[in-house]
């Protein structure tokens, strides 16, 4: 193998372009990783990390675009003339929209005065100053942009309350405002029910399955995953869900997040006390007698939090319908387990959406035993620095360790595809447990994607004379661009058996488990 880097001055392009592009090159026979970044001192720290940041990179300015291909050696000029190819082919299509791109915050409010939000996507240590100048212009904020330090998260939420704006993140990822969904979002029917979120894939699953039960949302508020911290304490938070409570279209509030700091939490629930509105809360694997004093509804898992939400509108009779009765959940063990080796005894969970894959280590951890993780429940179940898997392992495949300099795996699947290849080597793996996430923002057919991964890996332990059990969920609706339905029918022509829920999911993998063992 070898490497080449290629340095573009002054030339700029957003970070959702390069990672679809980045892709492209990727697929190129012989090209091991292609990374394509601006060349920020983050994304050089990630290149260096990753053993990427060759000398041409290493003067690399922000406004410099920085291509760094690893590969076979006769196929690197070709990788580096096609990544030019696209780039020149994204700019001549952007140059010829007949709309104004503009280049600042400044120029698009210039362009669309009437505009009252705006979504900032800026590496971390320009985000804060451009969220000032929106806050300034009196514009609501959703900060995509992670890396942005505490401090400034917490001065810029205090400067929001001031202006009575929303301030969602640093690190939002998803948001329905208004029936518009923001970054990675489902699309949801316009109903009663609204949610403030700390968690992206928790907001994503909740919304989904409340719309899933034919209740739809009024707003779907992220806050950014810092906001429940000690340092920040709860300020976006606390003000979202008083806005709901104002709000006349908003019937029921619910808020998701993992656990808060416990102060945090005190003093969410002396707000929610205040509250006219029936309040759900749904704080992943945290304490309930967080909400003993308070007339709140607590709830364990998502799924708990979308079906009361939908009850509340619908009446409890008329909801339900994700739920496996213990023994259809014993059927679909025993159709699995009858087609294993003896040898076969271990779970791996391979995820993309965050708060799923936390929901997963709490729920086999309760239902089954302890679980290894690169986000343990214990210190000592923490994956080793090499992150191979240790015996029943459930792993966050977007947390920083495996995405530095790569695309988020609900964007690009691949990160996954070869993971489960991998454990697929392993004589004692027994089931794969695994998430597709639907919507705006994710890979136009990540169901199709990790199908034909799951097609190889069921090889593999066929041709050791076993049987790989995968047992998934999708999280999505009907609406979304890639369908609920096609996505799970996509999976099931792979022998994957497929849940409403993720919870449902994680009842049959460990029953499965216990089965076995």
């Amino acid at each position: 193998m070898a490497k080449k880097a290629l340095v573009k001055e002054g030339t700029y392009f957003d970070s959702v372009t390069l990672m679809s592009i980045s892709t492209d090159i990727k697929a190129i026979d012989g090209v091991n990783e292609a990374t394509i970044v601006m060349g920020t001192d983050a994304n050089k720290g990630i290149l260096e990390t990753a053993g990427l940041l060759l000398p041409e990179a290493e003067e690399a300015k922000p406004n410099d675009l920085v291509i760094v291909i690893d590969g076979e050696e006769d196929v690197l000029d070709k990788a580096i003339e096609k990544t030019n190819e696209k780039l020149a082919e994204q700019k001549s299509s952007s140059d010829d929209e007949e709309d104004y791109n503009p280049g600042s915050l400044d120029g698009a409010i210039d362009v669309q005065p009437d505009s009252n939000l705006v979504i900032i996507s800026v590496p971390g240590e320009y985000a804060a100053r451009e969220a000032r100048k929106a806050l300034k212009r009196g514009l609501h904020v959703m900060l995509f942009s992670d890396n942005v330090p505490v401090e400034d998260e917490i001065e810029l939420k205090q400067m929001a309350s001031e202006r009575n704006l929303l301030l969602m993140g640093p690190d939002c990822g998803t948001s329905i405002i208004n029936g518009a969904p923001l970054a990675f979002s489902n699309v949801v029917s316009r109903g009663p029910v609204g949610i403030v979120a700390a968690s992206g894939t928790g907001a994503q699953a909740v919304s989904s399955l409340v719309d899933r039960q034919g209740v739809g949302l009024t707003q779907v508020i992220g806050t950014g995953g810092r906001d429940l911290k000690s340092k920040v304490k709860g300020i976006e938070m606390i003000k979202d869900m008083k806005a709901l409570d104002r709000d006349e279209d908003t019937e029921v509030i619910v808020l998701v997040s993992k656990p808060p700091a416990k102060e945090v939490s005190e003093k969410i629930m002396e707000e929610v006390k205040k509250l006219n509105k029936p309040v759900i809360v749904n704080f992943l694997g945290g304490d309930p007698s967080v909400v003993e004093g308070t007339d709140a509804i607590w709830t364990d898992t998502l799924e708990d939090a979308a079906l009361e939400a939908a009850a509340f509108i619908k009446g409890k009779d008329e909801v339900g319908g994700l739920s496996l009765t213990e023994d259809e959940v014993n059927e679909i063990a025993a159709e699995e387990t009858s087609k294993m080796s003896d040898e076969q005894k271990y779970l791996r969970g391979l995820y993309t959406g965050g708060t799923l894959c936390s929901e997963a280590v709490i729920l086999l951890t309760e239902k089954y035993g302890e679980m290894y993780s690169n986000i343990p429940l214990k210190e000592e179940l923490g994956l080793k620095e090499d992150l191979a898997s240790i015996e029943n392992t459930v792993i966050d495949l977007g947390e920083d360790e495996f995405t530095r300099g790569k695309p988020h795996p609900m964007i690009e699947p691949s990160l996954r595809n070869d993971r489960m290849l991998k454990e697929a080597e392993d004589k004692e793996l027994a089931v794969v447990l695994i998430d597709v996430v639907l919507g705006y923002g994710s890979h136009e057919d990540p169901a199709g994607e990790v199908a034909k991964a799951i097609e190889k890996a069921k090889e593999k332990v066929a041709d050791r004379g076993g049987y790989l059990s995968v047992i998934a969920s999708v999280c999505g609706t009907e609406k979304d661009p890639q369908n609920l339905q096609a996505q799970e029918e996509k999976l099931r022509q792979v022998g994957a058996k497929v849940l409403p829920t993720n919870v449902q999911a994680v009842r049959v993998a460990s029953k499965i488990l216990s089965d076995l063992n």
